[in-house]
This record gives C-alpha cells, sequence and structure tokens, in this order.
C-alpha cells in the first residue's frame, strides 16, 4: 500500500507517483518541452500525471477496476479542494487551481478507462473518433487552457492532433492491446481487408493486416496536418511545443511506414533523426499557414491548413 504523509491512505492498487512519472520518457514526444518557462512545464507534467494515472488504473491495476477509477473520481474533487492523499493528485490539484482549470477534462479521462472496461471492440473509425474524444482530447484542451489559448478554432484543431496522436499510439500497441482482449483497429476496415482477430497475435503482421494499418496510419497523418496551424495560432514558445506533439506522431508514423506497416514484428518509435526532420517541417508548415500569432483570448483567423501543408 501507498501512504503519504498527509490525508488518508489512497487506493492501495494505484501506482506510486514516481512510476507515473517515468512513463513520460517513452512517449512519442516531448511532455514537457524545456523550452517551455519552469512553471509551465510543472503544469504540463501535472497533467500528464493524472493522464498517466488514470490510464495506468485502467489498463495494468489489478482487482476491481472500476472501483479503482471511482475513488480517482472522488481524488479528482478532493484534489480540487486541495485535500488529494495520492502525489500525483495533489500536485494536479494545484495546477487546478493556479490555472483556474476546468474539471470536465479530467472527469472525460476517467470516463474513457470506464469505457475500456466494458467496450472492447469499435465497429467503425467514426466510433474510434467518439472514444478519442474522451480519452485524449481532453488533453489537448487542458494544455491550451495552461498556454491561456483554448479559444474554440484552437480547441478543434487540438481535439484533431490528439485523436491522431491517439490512433498512432493504437497502431503500436496493436499485440499490447489484444493481450487485453481490446482491438482499437475498426472492425469493419478489417473485416474489408480480410484480416481476421488472430492475425493480430501471429508473430508479424500479413498483408491484410498491414493494408488496415497502412488506412489507419493515413487517417492519423491527416489528423495530425492540424498541429500546423495550430502552432501557427500560438506565440514562439508554445508553438514549438505544439508543433513537437504532432511531429513525435508523424515521426512514429514514419517509422511504421518504414517497417512496412509491420507492427507486430517491429517496435515503431518515432527516431530521433525523424523527429528533428518531422519538427522542422511542422514549424515550417505552421510559417506557411497564414495565421498571425495571438495572444490568449484572440481567435485565429483561419481553422486549418490543407492536407498537403506538408508531406
Amino acid at each position: 500500500m501507498i501512504f503519504t504523509t498527509t490525508g488518508s491512505p489512497p487506493h492501495p492498487d494505484l501506482p506510486a507517483a514516481r512510476t507515473v512519472y517515468a512513463q513520460a520518457t517513452s512517449e512519442n514526444f516531448p511532455v514537457a518541452s524545456r523550452l517551455l518557462p519552469g512553471a509551465l512545464r510543472a503544469d504540463l507534467m501535472a497533467i500528464y500525471g493524472f493522464a498517466r494515472l488514470t490510464d495506468d488504473v485502467g489498463d495494468t491495476a489489478g482487482g476491481d477496476r472500476l472501483a479503482q477509477l471511482e475513488w480517482l473520481e472522488h481524488e479528482l474533487l478532493r484534489a480540487a479542494g486541495g485535500e488529494a492523499s495520492h502525489p500525483v493528485m495533489r500536485r494536479v490539484g494545484a495546477t487546478i487551481a493556479a490555472r483556474r482549470l476546468p474539471l470536465q477534462p479530467f472527469f472525460d479521462l476517467i470516463e474513457a478507462n470506464r469505457q475500456d472496461q466494458v467496450v472492447r471492440r469499435y465497429e467503425t473509425f467514426d466510433d474510434l473518433v467518439g472514444y478519442c474524444r474522451l480519452s485524449a482530447n481532453p488533453v489537448g484542451r487542458l494544455v491550451l487552457e495552461i498556454f491561456g489559448a483554448a479559444t474554440p478554432d484552437r480547441v478543434a484543431l487540438s481535439d484533431d492532433v490528439c485523436t491522431g496522436l491517439q490512433v498512432v499510439e493504437h497502431l503500436q500497441d496493436v499485440a499490447e492491446d489484444l493481450r487485453q482482449d481490446r482491438i482499437y483497429l475498426p472492425l469493419v476496415d478489417l473485416l474489408a481487408e480480410g484480416c481476421e482477430e488472430s492475425d493480430l497475435a501471429a508473430p508479424q503482421a500479413g498483408p491484410a493486416l498491414r493494408r488496415v494499418v497502412a488506412l489507419e496510419a493515413a487517417r492519423a497523418r491527416r489528423l495530425l496536418f492540424s498541429g500546423a496551424p495550430l502552432a501557427a495560432s500560438l506565440p514562439l514558445r508554445p508553438r514549438v511545443a505544439v508543433a513537437a506533439f504532432a511531429a513525435g506522431g508523424m515521426a512514429a508514423l514514419d517509422d511504421i511506414d518504414a517497417a512496412s506497416f509491420d507492427v507486430l514484428a517491429h517496435r515503431c518509435r518515432p527516431r530521433p533523426g525523424r523527429f528533428a526532420a518531422r519538427l522542422a517541417l511542422v514549424l515550417l508548415a505552421s510559417q506557411r499557414a497564414h495565421i498571425p500569432v495571438l495572444r490568449p483570448g484572440a481567435r485565429p483567423g483561419a481553422r486549418a491548413a490543407g492536407p498537403g501543408a506538408f508531406p
């Protein structure tokens, strides 16, 4: 059991704070860019800690996960009131208070993990996008809140980027997800390509699965294109941080492509060289988006660059 120095002990099956934050280095993108001021970086790490803790409960915790998620929801309310017991939740509580963050995105992330306990297949890509509205998009919205830049147009672009990043992660984790009896590849696409569920457990991907992965990768890449106009609407340092999110997803897709879409035999990750190249391309595309740098609270003059903004 994890005990803290103040308050009641958290749920016995929750991971320790150090385990939660250590996972930041394995993400597809820099969680808190060193280009940002220390206070912003700390708040971004607080948001990451909450999202990762919630996912760890929903994905790997022993015991009754639904009960633990219910505990986490009550702990979120305690965190908002400055009374959380888990170190991760105390840290996110401080960020909620300092940045006056809305609680709904946090509740949505918990709800996504509740959904994971009962929904293990998604019929269509639109169904998967609906899940991403709970599992991924709230993180981007909280990031924009921290930047003081959560305008409706930016939120729409951020939702695209976050959904794209989530789809990329699903492609990377096909085998891992299947071991938990979860499939995040749309069933209609598997059926159309003649891919059986058993094919997802093979040592390497066959032609049918590779075609499905290629389709979903193309969809993810189109969503990630929204990173350029979103970055273009932000001041310099947040611009680079947001561009890095999109670049990380694209670099991971580049590695999937280099593996001929075999996500079973290869651990596809964003290689440093590919990430640097993609970051440069996203930043270049953001300059071509012709959206002026806006101060927090302003609305960008255009919603998105076209899909051909960068390769």
